[in-house]
């Protein structure tokens, strides 16, 4: 099940949401977070920075259930800039390893373009490390390659940098 968060259900989700960003991280995924990585350092992250973009209406925030625990999480965070008010970024796309394969990636991403739609937006924008499964998904979802920038994040686990690829989704 995929849910928009509100403001006043954060806290309630808060240990879920912590679950599944070090999950991740643990199991590689290159979301800005390098080991040593603790539950305690994904809570501080979520809510020092997501639930402040939530409650201030910055970003919209969804999660999806597996029989009732959170397992998975989207941000989608429009453009603050008077420019360029038809576009967002996409951000954070995370599944608790365990729950993956389920559909639950697919499904966040698409209530999130529904979001972007009903909020009028045209064009969404992300990145992610070249060649991850997520860049496979994404492309399944229609969105195109805009570039690739070598050496743009360190390795979660070794001291290497790894390229990254943006890419771009003009919605209908």
């Amino acid at each position: 099940m995929i849910e928009e968060v509100s403001v006043s259900s954060l806290p309630s989700i808060l240990g879920d949401l912590a679950d599944t960003l070090h999950a991740c991280v643990h199991h590689g995924a290159s979301v800005g977070f390098v080991l040593p990585f603790s539950e305690q350092d994904a809570a501080v992250f979520w809510e020092k920075r997501i639930f402040a973009m939530v409650t201030d209406g910055t970003a919209t925030l969804f999660v999806a259930r597996h029989e009732g625990r959170v397992v998975g999480t989207v941000q989608l965070v429009p453009a603050p800039m008077p420019n360029q008010p038809h576009r967002a970024d996409v951000s954070k796309l995370l599944v608790h390893p365990g729950f993956r394969r389920l559909g639950l990636g697919r499904a966040l991403m698409t209530a999130l373009q529904d979001k972007a739609r009903d909020l009028g937006l045209s064009l969404l924008v992300l990145d992610t490390r070249s060649g991850d499964p997520s860049q496979a998904l994404y492309q399944s979802l229609g969105f195109q390659v805009a570039g690739e920038i070598p050496d743009f994040c360190r390795n979660p686990f070794d001291d290497r940098l790894e390229p990254t690829t943006y890419m771009y989704k003009h919605l209908q």
